[in-house]
């Protein structure tokens, strides 16, 4: 270990997506809540992810006030497997759950949108994954498909929720192929459709795709939307318009955190502190750039 207190480790969480690196530096405590110490996202456009991952993550500890030496455990998750300097790596799915439960305790279920896919993961009060349900290879319901409708309509990622909110006649289109809601975007532009109603249309067919990958799943209660799409304010607000039909039986609560987006972060975090402690306990000491 690297000599900080018994009860407190310094850990780091690395999620590298398809589009975007998250990064989250923060002090564990044992029978407490987590300290988070740093946390940062960057865009990867078309460069290494490992050299933006690796940048971020110094980056990240500078903001921290630490060195690479000076942490306990450096866990991966996503495509992050292939960082050299990392301890150990984590599966997707078990850190989406593990930084969903820390980001909102009464969260029983989180509904993943990346850039390429969604998934809808239950678990219960320990972050134990109890099932789960993902979407299709087409990319209708990804961020990269928002991405390509935002450059044909010339508007940028960070302007479509506003927008999508104030839409006050929104034209549905294809929640099945991403090829035909293109087609539909385009022919909406011709018929002279507001950007705003475009959008809010394409939201709301997302929604209604991801609430019915959450009720297959059978989520039911306080549900966290995580990943890219997380800061969609438009589409979160789609979704839940969506969730407001469903039988009382299936009512499904979306909720939101302004480090929504750093979950897979959080949790791979989290569950290398666990990994770490279980390991001192058994009296296996290591490296924090060695791996386990």
């Amino acid at each position: 270990m690297s000599g900080t207190p018994a009860e407190v480790l310094r850990v780091a969480g690395i999620d590298v997506g398809s589009s975007a690196v998250k990064v989250v530096v923060l002090d564990d405590v044992e029978r407490g809540a987590p300290r988070p110490r740093a946390a940062r996202t960057e865009r990867i456009r078309r460069r290494d992810p490992r050299k933006v991952a690796s940048e971020l993550f110094d980056a990240s500890l500078s903001e921290a006030g630490l060195d690479r030496e000076e942490l306990d455990y450096v866990a991966t998750t996503g495509e992050g497997e292939a960082l050299d300097f990392r301890t150990g790596h984590f599966y997707g799915m078990t850190t989406h759950a593990r930084g969903g439960l820390c980001l909102e305790p009464e969260a029983r279920a989180i509904i993943d949108v990346g850039a390429l896919h969604a998934r809808a993961v239950l678990m219960d009060e320990r972050a134990k994954v109890l099932g789960y349900r993902m979407t299709s290879q087409c990319a209708s319901g990804s961020g990269q498909f928002l991405e390509n409708i935002c450059r044909y309509l010339g508007i940028t990622m960070e302007e479509i929720g506003p927008l999508s909110l104030r839409a006050d006649d929104p034209e549905t289109c294809s929640s099945i192929c991403a090829v035909l809601a293109e087609t539909d975007v385009i022919n909406m532009v011709s018929r002279g459709i507001s950007t705003a109603n475009i959008i809010k249309g394409i939201h709301v067919s997302m929604a209604g795709r991801f609430l019915r990958l959450l009720t297959s799943a059978g989520a039911r209660g306080v549900v966290l939307i995580t990943g890219g799409l997380a800061a969609d304010a438009g589409l979160l607000a789609a979704m839940r318009e969506a969730a407001a039909s469903l039988d009382s039986k299936a009512a499904i609560d979306l909720r939101s955190h302004p480090q929504s987006v750093l979950a897979g972060a959080y949790g791979a975090a989290l569950w290398g502190a666990f990994r770490a402690r279980k390991l001192a306990r058994e009296g296996i000491r290591f490296a924090a750039a060695g791996r386990v």
